[in-house]
């Protein structure tokens, strides 16, 4: 006996649920172009809808002059979890990290 929490789908509905996740990454790549060209301002980016499904590793790799070191280092000095995401950040974490970047630059 199989049990399988999956969803039964039509083929129509799985194609459209490609499409929508499809869709998202499209969305998520654009707006880490926007962060890594400086268009947005730290604190406007962390707000941002696009940015709540983004591991906050990624997001922080996305800024310029942060690489995996500094990156890495950040979320240790603020206790970030390895798999935390952007919308799971407290306040606190949020202003640590827009002082610790103000402080890299």
């Amino acid at each position: 006996m199989e049990n399988n929490n999956l969803p039964e789908m039509t083929d129509e509905q799985r194609k459209a649920a490609l499409e929508r996740a499809a869709e998202a990454r499209r969305e998520r790549m654009e707006f880490k172009d926007l962060v890594r060209k400086g268009e947005l301002s730290l604190a406007d980016a962390l707000d941002d809808d696009r940015a709540k499904r983004i591991r906050v590793h990624e997001f922080l790799m996305c800024i310029p002059g942060i690489g995996k070191a500094k990156a890495d280092d950040i979320m240790r000095k603020l206790g970030i979890a390895e798999n935390r995401r952007v919308q799971g950040l407290g306040s606190r974490q949020r202003e640590g990290i827009v002082e610790l970047v103000a402080k890299l630059k």
